[in-house]
């Protein structure tokens, strides 16, 4: 209770020092991509750093609901202190861009029940949970396919990613290409699949950058490694 004490004390003088780092062009940026802070985040992560690692005010940091504290309080997170159930009502809280992509990044692909929070949020009805199941499937196609039924994936991505939601649309998409990238013997398919939906074949790709259109995405990934 003592340290709950402690580093509730310490939550307002760390939303103090984020509010003073606030600017608003860099919230003009964030809001059009769906992240309400205007916190640049090499400063926010000086903050992190300042604090070290501490789990407890990271949960405190958390339940103030604000954007850039609860990016804070991921990067100075234990990962494998949080027990399944917590990580699952953090999801479902998390429901701004960036939030949700360090939640799953930085903890949940850190944690010993990622494999259990992978398929509950896989079936998910709702999509942006889903998009997180997605998300660690996609980690486990390049990193440990064994037991993943890989054509099965591909069979649901051709069926739903086209309508899908943008945010479940995105984590199916980088399913495709991971499986394209990884799998050569699914590569045709995963290339054939890719041009039919035409999915994403249009985004604006800043020049250096690879296109998130997975035919691209999978050859340029794959000319690279040729390459090595």
């Amino acid at each position: 209770m003592a340290t709950t004490t402690v580093t509730q004390a310490i939550v307002p003088e760390v939303m103090a020092e984020l509010a003073a780092l606030e600017d608003p062009k860099i919230r003009a940026v964030n809001e059009r991509h769906g992240d309400d802070h205007g916190v640049n985040l090499t400063k926010l992560r000086g903050v992190a750093k300042n604090l070290k690692i501490q789990h407890e005010l990271a949960r405190d940091l958390w339940q103030t609901g604000d954007t850039a504290a609860r990016l804070v309080a991921l990067l100075i997170s234990r990962p494998k202190l949080y027990s399944a159930a917590e990580l699952d009502t953090m999801l479902r809280e998390a429901r701004v861009p960036k939030v949700h992509d360090w939640l799953v990044n930085y903890i949940v692909k850190k944690n010993p029940h990622v494999e259990e929070l992978r398929v509950t949020w896989f079936a998910d009805a709702d999509p942006v949970v889903a998009s997180a199941g997605w998300a660690l499937t996609s980690d486990r196609v390049g990193k440990a396919p064994d037991g993943l039924d890989l054509p099965a994936l591909l069979d649901l991505i051709e069926a739903e990613m086209k309508d899908a939601p943008v945010r479940l649309q995105w984590a199916m998409n980088e399913c495709l290409a991971a499986i394209g990238i990884h799998h050569p013997d699914l590569r045709a398919r995963a290339l054939s699949i890719g041009e039919r939906l035409e999915v994403l074949k249009d985004y604006p790709t800043p020049p250096g950058c690879t296109s998130p259109f997975a035919p691209i995405w999978i050859n340029e990934i794959v000319r690279r490694q040729t390459l090595e």
